[in-house]
């Protein structure tokens, strides 16, 4: 009968490809290591590691018992977050995914907030600007805008967030104000190249009636920082979050068009693979998210 610690053991033999990592991670010595994985070896009466004077490979009975431990592991792991009612104080590691700007600019200052009030709680945040495959990734929580797509995944709504399309008082002064969402095919439209989406096509709607325009410009870009940056020294028009350009349309920076049109929103989403027990470091984490982004304007 495989115990847990055995099941720990050797996810992280698999995980580390080496005893001497193995060793340097659990504080022992790596004859102890060599043993240890040796006795488990006899114990099972197959070989799960390929030794070699450089790294570790796992045979097929080592890749099967690794990825029958895992999962065993991870609910155990839930179970007794959930049962002993860790909410107080929060113990593990959290590993958040967030794009660059929303993650840089909103989801960082909280993270060191919320680690304050959880000092034993290690986090890792991830930023990308693709869309995440929980599938293969280690990530415990998404911060994404849009819903999900996937029914496995649960999808938490932290916050309702508009887009905008707007532009410098430069370039509108320049070049006039768009009346209509087929005007914009006359205009430098700033694109947001991002996950290989139709990003050329911008899509609206007015009481009760869809648009789609296809825009094109001389500049765009994967991020969403510079597009802004572009779209603010006078280079053309943007569709960016409000969250992204609050403080440019406050300041008057950036002038709103088309006003009486509504692009598609951007609602800020928590997402998470589907579990029976939610760990208490996601669930808490999640509703501490919800409750600060709420005091955004």
């Amino acid at each position: 009968m495989a115990s847990l610690d055995d099941l720990r053991f050797f996810t992280l033999v698999a995980r580390l490809g080496s005893l001497t990592a193995v060793a340097r991670e659990m504080g022992l010595t790596l004859p102890a290591v060599s043993k240890r994985l040796t006795l488990l070896e006899q114990r099972l009466g197959v070989q799960l590691v390929l030794r070699t004077t450089r790294r570790l490979d796992l045979t097929l009975e080592g890749e099967r018992y690794v990825e029958g431990a895992r999962p065993i592991i991870s609910q155990l792991d839930e179970l007794e977050s959930v049962v002993s009612n860790s909410q107080a104080l929060l113990t593990g590691r959290l590993n958040i995914n967030a794009s660059f700007g929303f993650g840089r600019r909103y989801i960082a200052p909280l993270i060191s907030a919320f680690h304050r009030l959880h000092p034993e709680l290690d986090i890792d945040l991830q930023l990308t600007s693709q869309p995440l495959n929980f599938l293969d990734s280690s990530v415990d929580i998404d911060l994404r805008v849009g819903e999900p797509p996937d029914s496995r995944l649960v999808a938490i709504k932290l916050k309702s967030n508009s887009r905008v399309v707007c532009a410098s008082p430069a370039y509108l002064d320049k070049r006039g104000v768009p009346q209509q969402v087929t005007d914009l095919a006359q205009h430098n439209c700033i694109v947001l190249r991002q996950y290989e989406s139709d990003y050329s096509l911008w899509r609206f709607t007015r009481a009760g009636k869809e648009y789609v325009q296809k825009v094109s410009g001389d500049l765009s870009s994967n991020d969403g920082e510079t597009v802004v940056n572009y779209a603010r020294d006078g280079h053309g028009i943007i569709l960016r979050s409000k969250w992204d350009i609050k403080t440019d349309l406050s300041q008057e920076a950036l002038i709103p068009v088309l006003t009486d049109y509504q692009a598609p929103d951007a609602d800020i989403f928590a997402v998470y693979t589907y579990r029976k027990h939610v760990p208490a470091r996601i669930s808490v984490f999640i509703t501490y998210l919800k409750q600060r982004l709420a005091l955004e304007p």
